[in-house]
């Protein structure tokens, strides 16, 4: 990003008494209209700003104004700064369009209600809120709590399913909430899916051998002589 120039009315005050360069030249550089530059020079605008030099400021070069002034069609360029100044962060609650701003507690009271694990800050990140607010949807205490529907920030607008899952996930790993893996959902290579089905397919055949065999010993343990003596047993004794 380029940087702006420096105080641009006063920037054309000292072109206009410290150089040959032209109105069009000086419009150009400065951001303003030729009648402007040329109201300057006349002394109708601007008469009480005193003229600010670019090249002490480190903007222009004489080099770059001499260009210009053999060559009237030339138009200045700003020097690269010598210095890049970040660009400051502004810190505070997220900014929210004021169509939204009525539909936070509806976001808060479906976050409470789906998130419990999300701390007051996290919410009050992603729909631009404040504790309070948070506090009085929570406690069923906001003055308009009969009329409230939960509903989803990201369908309102007010944060990213990004920052969402980004702010879930943090509140679970600070809360020491195991990430739970859903078989159905993760997809196994040919190899893996084969060895799973041979696994499973012996452990059945294992299981059908045991019970058969259990049936088999079930039958060698019967023996025919002793099944007859106690029929003969149960005849003798219905006779009698």
């Amino acid at each position: 990003m380029s940087q702006p120039l420096l105080m641009p009315k006063a920037t054309a005050v000292w072109l206009v008494d410290n150089t040959a360069l032209s109105f069009d030249q000086i419009a150009a550089f400065c951001t303003l209209h030729p009648l402007e530059v040329q109201g300057i020079a006349d002394g109708d605008v601007a008469s009480g700003i005193m003229g600010v030099n670019p090249i002490q400021n480190g903007q222009l070069t004489k080099e770059e104004i001499e260009k210009a002034e053999g060559n009237p069609n030339y138009r200045l360029k700003l020097s690269d700064p010598k210095v890049r100044v970040a660009a400051v962060k502004r810190k505070g609650p997220r900014y929210t369009p004021i169509s939204r701003r009525n539909e936070r507690p509806n976001a808060i009271k479906w976050l409470t209600r789906n998130h419990p694990e999300l701390k007051d800050a996290q919410i009050m990140r992603l729909v631009g809120t404040t504790k309070s607010t948070i506090e009085s949807v929570r406690e069923n205490s906001h003055w308009n709590s009969a009329n409230l529907t939960a509903m989803d920030p990201v369908t309102l607008g007010l944060c990213s399913q990004i920052e969402l899952d980004l702010e879930v996930k943090r509140a679970s790993k600070d809360a020491g909430v195991p990430n739970e893996v859903a078989e159905g959902t993760t997809l196994l290579t040919a190899e893996e899916a084969l060895a799973r089905a041979n696994a499973r397919q012996e452990e059945y055949g294992s299981q059908e051998d045991d019970g058969e065999g259990r049936r088999n010993q079930g039958h060698e343990d019967l023996d025919a002589d002793s099944v007859f003596s106690k029929l003969k047993s149960l005849k003798s004794n219905a006779d009698e």
